[in-house]
Formats: C-alpha cells, sequence, structure tokens
C-alpha cells in the first residue's frame, strides 16, 4: 500500500479527515459517507489524488495558483535560502531584506503612485487593511469617516470586516450584527439589462446608482469606495466603457478613497500585472493576494499611493495596524521568486496573447441550451446557465441545488475537471486556469464542460 511524505496511507489519510480536518466552505456531512478528496501531488495544470486520478484544475486552486504546480522545485530552494539565512522576524519597527525587496518590487509593478505597501496574510486581511487604513487615513486630516461602499453580490472576504463589506447576504446573515457602515450598490451585470440598453446608457445608470448611494449615506461619512477590476462572484462581471473614470471622479468629488480590490485580478489574471492598468482605474488603495505568490505562500499585500502615506510620515501619526506574519521573510521569498518566474517565462504576455483563444474556445458553449451568457477577460470566465434562454430565464433555488451541487459538482469530479459550480448570484460555472494553460487545456475544458452540461441538461427536461 503506498504511502504519502506523512508516512499516512491513503486508508489512514481518510480515517484522519473524517476524524479530525475541519474543511473550508464545505457540507461536511456530504462526506459521511463517501472519501474526502485528498490531492497529493501537482505538475502545470494538472493535479492528482491519493488514488491516482488526474484532475484539469481549471480553477487554478481558488483562482490564485497563476503559474500552475510545476515550480515547486525553484522556489523551496527560495524558501530553504531564506530559512538558513533568516526564518522569522517581523515588520513591526524592524524590517528585513526580503520585505524590502518586495515592497519595491510591487511599487514597480503598480500604476501609477502606489508605491507604499502593507504586507498582511492573505486577501481577507489585506481588504481588512484598507477599510482600516481608509477610516485613519481621513482621522489624521481632520475628519470622521468610516462608511464603506461596496457593490451588490461581490465577495470580499470573510474576516468580520471584510465579510460586512461583501455583497452576498447569504454569507454575512450567520454573523450579524457585523462591522457598520457597509453600503451596496448595483454591479455591473450587463446581462440582466435591458437588451436595447446601450453601453454609455448602462455606465451613466451604474454611476447615478452610486452617486445617489453616496449622497444618501452622507458624503462626510464615507470613506473608501472597494470594487474588483472584474467582480468574482456572480460571474466574472467586467465593467462597461467609461464606468471606472465615472467612479474615479465621483470619489474624487466628495473626497472618498477608492480601492481596487485585486485579490484575484491582481498578477496577470486579466492579462495585466493589475486589473488597475487595464481599466485605467487609477485607484488610491490596492488590495493583493493569491498570484502575489501563485498561492505557493500565505501572504498579501495593501499597496497605498503616496498621498494616502503622507499623513502618517510626520509627527506622531501611526497606522494602528499590525499582523505578526506580515512580511514574513520566507513568504516574502517565496513571492519574490514568482514574480521572479513570472517575468521570465512572460506568463502576463501569455495571458494577454491567449485570451482571444480561450474566448474563442469557451464561446462554442454557447451553442448548448443550458448556456446563457459567457464573460470575462483574460484568464477570468463565467459561463451562465439559463433555463430558458430566448427569456434569459434562470433557474429556482431548488433546481439550482439539483443542477450545481447534485449533478454538476459531482459529475465534474468523476470527469476530472476542477471548476466551481457557483450561485452566489445566478448559476454559473466558474473558468480561471493557470496562467500557464494553453489551447489544449482550453480545447480540454471546454470539450468536458459541453459533455457535461449537455447531460445535465437532457437530465432537466426528464426530471
Amino acid at each position: 500500500m503506498s504511502t504519502t511524505h506523512s508516512g499516512m496511507s491513503p486508508v489512514e489519510l481518510q480515517r484522519a479527515a473524517h476524524d479530525h480536518l475541519w474543511l473550508h466552505f464545505t457540507r461536511m456531512g456530504a462526506y459521511a459517507e463517501s472519501e474526502v478528496p485528498v490531492i497529493v501531488r501537482g505538475d502545470g495544470c494538472y493535479l492528482e489524488d491519493m488514488n491516482g486520478k488526474r484532475y484539469l484544475d481549471a480553477l487554478a486552486g481558488l483562482f490564485s495558483v497563476n503559474i500552475g504546480y510545476g515550480f515547486g522545485e525553484e522556489i523551496g530552494e527560495a524558501a530553504a535560502a531564506q530559512m538558513r539565512e533568516l526564518p522569522f522576524y517581523t515588520n513591526w519597527t524592524y524590517a528585513h531584506p526580503r520585505a524590502i525587496e518586495l515592497a519595491a518590487e510591487l511599487g514597480s509593478l503598480a500604476p501609477g503612485d502606489l508605491d507604499r505597501v502593507f504586507f498582511v496574510n492573505g486577501g481577507s486581511d489585506a481588504v481588512e487593511a484598507a477599510w482600516k487604513l481608509a477610516r485613519q487615513y481621513h482621522a489624521a486630516r481632520g475628519e470622521r469617516r468610516w462608511k464603506a461602499v461596496a457593490r451588490r453580490i461581490a465577495y470580499h472576504g470573510t474576516t468580520m470586516g471584510a465579510l460586512s463589506i461583501n455583497g452576498i447576504a447569504a454569507l454575512r446573515t450567520p454573523f450579524e450584527p457585523l462591522v457598520p457602515d457597509a453600503i451596496h450598490v448595483r454591479n455591473t451585470n450587463r446581462y440582466r439589462r435591458p437588451q436595447e440598453e446601450t453601453e454609455a446608457e448602462f455606465t451613466a445608470f451604474l454611476l447615478e446608482d452610486l452617486e445617489e448611494a453616496i449622497v444618501q449615506a452622507g458624503p462626510e461619512t464615507v470613506a473608501m469606495v472597494i470594487m474588483e477590476p472584474v467582480q468574482n462572484a456572480g460571474g466574472s462581471f467586467t465593467p462597461p466603457a467609461g464606468y471606472f473614470q465615472g467612479v474615479r471622479e465621483i470619489c474624487d468629488r466628495y473626497g472618498i478613497l477608492l480601492c481596487a480590490d485585486e485579490v484575484i485580478c491582481g498578477f496577470g489574471r486579466v492579462g495585466e500585472w493589475f486589473g488597475s492598468i487595464r481599466y485605467d482605474i487609477r485607484p488610491d488603495l490596492i488590495a493583493a493576494a493569491k498570484g502575489l505568490s501563485s498561492s505557493y505562500a500565505a501572504i498579501g499585500a495593501l499597496i497605498a499611493s503616496n498621498r494616502v502615506m503622507e499623513p502618517f510620515l510626520a509627527g506622531k501619526n501611526i497606522y494602528m495596524h499590525g499582523i505578526t506574519f506580515g512580511g514574513h521573510p520566507v513568504m516574502s521569498a517565496i513571492a519574490l521568486k514568482n514574480l521572479e518566474i513570472m517575468k521570465r517565462e512572460r506568463v502576463v504576455e501569455h495571458v494577454r496573447d491567449s485570451e482571444g483563444a480561450i474566448r474563442r474556445t469557451l464561446s462554442q458553449l454557447l451553442e448548448l441550451e443550458i448556456a446563457g451568457d459567457l464573460r470575462g477577460a483574460g484568464f477570468f470566465w463565467a459561463l451562465e446557465l439559463v433555463k430558458d434562454k430566448e427569456k434569459r430565464e434562470t433557474f429556482s433555488d431548488e433546481e439550482c441545488e439539483w443542477l450545481l451541487r447534485d449533478f454538476l459538482s459531482g459529475r465534474l469530479f468523476e470527469r476530472g475537471l476542477i471548476c466551481r459550480a457557483d450561485d452566489r448570484g445566478d448559476p454559473v460555472i466558474q473558468i480561471s486556469p493557470p496562467l500557464v494553460a494553453g489551447q489544449q487545456q482550453f480545447d480540454e475544458i471546454a470539450g468536458t464542460l459541453g459533455d457535461v452540461l449537455t447531460d445535465a441538461w437532457a437530465e432537466l427536461q426528464r426530471r
């Protein structure tokens, strides 16, 4: 019987998983009578479980393994070298070389004058840090502002502040009361707008909604507007032309900081180092994580403009926030090596050059009766599933439960394709492969999805 590096056999791993491991965002009862999937190795865009089953990871972990799974040895060597030199020290009062070098590298990659970097452990921490910094920035300038504006259905993390900013009611409700005050405005879901509406009209509609929400809340109380360049939850909502330029103008008019949540969109996912560059967002803050290390390490960052940093550079002002492991030397060394690999392998350029190919390949799925809309950018896509294509009619909650969880999730697992069947909003299949994927993987994704969705539609007609 084979064993893993831990020395546990597959049977022992299953027993220990059932007895001790609590999985994230998982219905644990689903594994009462079945095996927990245990992934033991990866290479390129593929994973293998303890039973030898092979999977194409069309979700890049969680939109995050940007360089794929094939650089473990090189990155491991960078981590080992840092372990030998300095296994740990904090960024509280002191500094260490890797954090300094990584901060400088991020300053060179980020747009505009976003040159100041505060390290955290991950995406939720970065969003939490952004809201705290926005509040304290305004306080340092003699204003009491505390409210945040985000978009409906948008996901921004799970810590209490980030959760409050989330636009997904089902995630917030179990933990209420939350941090006051978060305001939610309309997102850029073009598919659910009147078909005769022009793009310019849609942009104007969204900007009017945003400004009205700010005015009603009291502009003098609003600290931050936070938005993803391409919104993940709900299914890769891209911005219409002129949208982010209008958001920037509104924020400037009312003295509000604009934060781009680039936890997913950053580091090549949409074909630029940051989505803010692609969509000319010009934010005051960027929340980053995931692709910063391609998830080879747990690290995130809040990147701030020099203007936001300015009140903290003189006198006794201190940003009253800190995390023990923020900018950990080993994590920073891994992130630096990841960015080095991305540049050497021209990963961002590959995404930009391949966007047309992945779009064309996935567009074949729109021939299916169940496929209503394909949207996204770079290597960040969503296919919306519909009950009636002509009417754009969505499924009921009961139908979604069967379609996404009872049928699609299990059938895709059987076929060895990892993507996400999601109903935070209308039901979608989320597709976001490692940024090293090519036409072979695009064809495999589209082929498997086509087969499984065809079967799902046929089963729906029989129900």
